[in-house]
């Protein structure tokens, strides 16, 4: 069994919680949930063989988040394993009253040989990567009621249909291809004081993988810009009126390894957004991998005031990460 150190850095105290105000605790942890094969996930949930489950649920355990975002973990349409996940967790650690979780785009057929290998139905070949229908998507626990009638759901946006989108015009995926490779969803939180915390949840393509035609770079980079334009209501849905946190694996460094890092630049300093942790490391891959790499993300709105930030050891590459911020009445 891996052991897993009862350690919680924190990265920054910018200030003490008023008397009166509430702080939520919201993470996300890309941790190694996924499996190749459907229920696969369930029998080592449920059957307690497997050495990273009991490591994981160990972690979660000591994050204690009020909110929690999983950015691989395989779905299955009644949500039986995230259910016996949520009711292992309970045993020894906190309680997630709230689930949710939709079809992602991972492993979902398109028909088509975007890979150009000469076959059909081969996990390059979904509308995002997965060897079935739902591999590693996302899922979300929470102590605190979800809207699940107010989500809003950007994930069968195709790509072509972006603004500036980079697509080639000549991508073989060009008439069907969505941008998202996992989802893209806003998911209402509803707060004790009543108001709404909107959670802007997705998992980004690896900017690598292909060749110098670059298409995973040029598809990472506009899975992000695709929140910067729902933001500017440049897109048929609404944006969040109030408060956000975008959240999630973002498969891209500010500054090192591969991808379009000019894009993560710009959406760090966009005035709408905090970044409460900089400079800080959620992943490493050690040699020949490409080493420590910030690619997972957890970034308030501006209005929002944040506690506390900080990460957990890791298993395997990916640490959680975790912010506390202030909700007042």
């Amino acid at each position: 069994m891996l052991t897993f150190a009862p350690l919680l850095l924190t990265l920054s105290l910018l200030f003490p919680t008023p008397t009166g105000a509430d702080t939520l605790r919201v993470a996300t942890w890309h941790a190694n949930l996924s499996r190749k094969g459907p229920g696969l996930l369930l029998r080592d949930v449920s059957a307690g063989k497997d050495a990273e489950i009991p490591a994981i649920l160990q972690g979660l355990a000591l994050l204690d988040a009020d909110v929690l975002l999983l950015s691989d973990i395989d779905y299955d349409l009644d949500l039986q394993a995230l259910t016996a996940l949520r009711d292992r967790l309970a045993q020894d650690g906190p309680a997630y009253p709230h689930l949710f979780a939709r079809r992602p785009n991972t492993g979902r057929p398109t028909g088509l040989d975007l890979d150009g290998d000469g076959r059909l139905g081969g996990p390059r070949d979904a509308q995002g990567f997965g060897y079935f229908n739902g591999q590693g998507g996302l899922a979300i626990l929470s102590r605190l009621p979800i809207d699940a009638d107010g989500v809003t759901d950007l994930s069968d946006l195709l790509w072509r249909d972006l603004p500036g989108s980079q697509m080639a015009a000549d991508d073989p995926g060009a008439e069907i291809q969505r941008l998202s490779t996992t989802a893209h969803w806003d998911v209402p939180v509803i707060l004790r004081q009543g108001k709404r915390l909107n959670l802007l949840v997705y998992h980004a393509t690896p900017p690598v993988f292909d060749g110098p035609e670059d298409r995973n770079g040029r598809r990472n980079a506009d899975e992000l810009r695709l929140w910067q334009h729902y933001l500017d209501g440049a897109l048929a849905q609404t944006p969040p009126k109030g408060s956000f946190i975008l959240l999630g694996n973002a498969n891209l460094d500010p500054l090192r390894g591969d991808g379009l890092h000019h894009v993560m630049q710009a959406f760090l300093n966009d005035p709408r957004l905090r970044d409460p942790a900089p400079d800080t490391i959620t992943a490493n891959w050690p040699a020949p991998g490409p080493g420590p790499m910030r690619v997972s993300y957890a970034l308030p709105s501006a209005d929002l005031r944040v506690i506390n930030a900080g990460q957990g050891d890791p298993v395997g590459p990916h640490r959680p990460i975790w912010i506390d911020i202030e909700i007042t009445p």
